[in-house]
């Protein structure tokens, strides 16, 4: 099978900014290029950090209300810390968490999970800078055909296992929701089926009506008997 990559779902041209850029110089490229954070990147052009919108409201949400009607919000140290920052160094989320080229979208889904963060820079082996990548541009994925899903598990999954005893199986796709019938001379390959069913790009569920061969083979018999 043949997933797609980060570094074909990655946006290639990123708006970054440098580690000394102002506070206000940031807020305006946030504005300008309607993006929710950016990249801060060091003298090599490697991620430093990333810096966002919320980086930047923090400085508001540490402000006096003079109205009292809100409580000052409690800030640990290095939440106060980056509150008063002035640059994208003092302001950023550090060290950047990144991703490389040749993940497929479970990896990077996975690390997002992780270290809880929304979007992930992309770099090379001499970590430079080559995109980024966010949830959103993850979720491309599911995006892809019924069709395709279908023909790819006929062709990559049914077709290669055949010689294994799943000759007997079909797979429909609907709304990305996988569906496999038929019947299997080795009931131990159905988890395996499912599993790798599950590793398909675009797939959403997967879900079986699969028997074995030999139980099948009899409930015909017994028709035929009958």
């Amino acid at each position: 099978m043949e997933h797609r990559t980060i570094g074909e779902l990655m946006t290639r041209q990123v708006v970054s900014v440098q580690l000394d850029t102002p506070f206000k110089d940031i807020a305006q490229i946030l504005a300008d290029n309607a993006v929710s954070a950016v990249p801060v990147l060091d003298s090599l052009g490697r991620p430093a950090g990333i810096v966002s919108e919320a980086d930047l409201l923090r400085k508001a949400a540490d402000q006096s209300d003079l109205s009292g009607r809100t409580p000052l919000p409690h800030l640990e140290a290095w939440e106060r810390a980056r509150a008063e920052g002035r640059t994208a160094a003092e302001l950023m989320s550090a060290p950047a968490v990144c991703a490389q080229p040749d993940w497929t979208v479970v990896e990077a889904a996975r690390l997002m999970e992780v270290q809880h963060v929304k979007r992930l820079p992309v770099v090379d082996e001499t970590e430079m800078l080559l995109g980024i990548v966010s949830r959103s541009d993850l979720l491309r994925v599911f995006l892809r055909q019924d069709r395709a899903i279908q023909e790819e598990i006929s062709r990559e999954i049914i077709g290669r296992t055949a010689r294994l005893g799943a000759a007997g199986v079909t797979a429909d796709v609907a709304q990305g929701q996988v569906v496999l019938h038929g019947s299997l001379d080795e009931p131990l390959l159905i988890p395996v089926l499912v599993r790798m069913c599950a590793g398909v790009d675009g797939v959403v569920s997967v879900s079986e009506d699969l028997k074995p061969a030999m139980a099948a083979g009899s409930a015909e018999g017994s028709g035929a008997r009958s």
